[in-house]
């Protein structure tokens, strides 16, 4: 092959090189960028979670009792059994008297007592309504802000919106680390030890699970 004829194919791998560089550059900044922020809280308390023996909570409780009007009772209804959300005007009065959100999450009902279950971040509450006098008891329990990023990292307890943020959090990460290998492969010729990183990545949380977890 001559020379004039191998310097278009030369041009044009150069040309091709160019545009994945620049295309997997533009991803690789874009999904970090999306994942920064995320990213610092997941390895923060990833690292939380790991001691989480050792980092004390004092849990707080708030307790109250009130008293449920006639009218906002009669609105129970019947029901004597199963699961079920509360009534739009019980759980509109709860909201008002109490410091808590009552949406749609299904209560336990039985012939003398209502009982609803609230899981949240970083703690735990609870109310119950005596169907026959209206008493109403609402219990809360948080365990402090480290429990609750804890219980962010895992999705314990978040709703179905923090659910879908980290299934995309997860995607832009597996962009993030895709178009970083691309660019690894793209310049490991300049950088001989690239491979010997990459495997060492792989090869140390390897032999660590093989050796010590069992």
């Amino acid at each position: 092959m001559s020379t004039s004829s191998a310097a278009p194919d030369i041009a044009t791998r150069q040309q091709r090189r160019g545009f994945w560089l620049r295309t997997l550059h533009q991803w690789h900044w874009i999904s970090s960028a999306i994942c920064l922020v995320a990213m610092l809280l997941f390895s923060v308390t990833g690292i939380t979670l790991n001691h989480s023996s050792v980092i004390e909570a004092k849990p707080e409780t708030l307790n109250r009792k009130v008293e449920m009007p006639p009218s906002v009772l009669k609105a129970l209804g019947k029901r004597e059994g199963g699961s079920a959300p509360l009534p739009a005007t019980v759980g509109g009065w709860l909201n008002d008297v109490l410091p808590v959100a009552i949406g749609g999450q299904p209560a336990e009902w039985s012939a003398d007592e209502v009982y609803l279950s609230l899981p949240r971040p970083g703690g735990d509450a609870w109310l119950s309504i005596d169907r026959a006098t209206g008493a109403v008891e609402y219990e809360r329990t948080s365990r402090g802000w480290v429990a609750y990023l804890n219980d962010l990292h895992k999705g314990r307890n978040a709703g179905a919106a923090w659910r879908w943020f980290i299934d995309l959090f997860a995607i832009a990460c597996l962009v993030f680390c895709i178009t970083g290998l691309f660019l690894l492969q793209m310049h490991a010729r300049q950088r001989p030890t690239t491979w010997p990183y990459v495997a060492l990545g792989l090869v140390l949380p390897l032999l660590l699970a093989l050796l010590f977890i069992h």
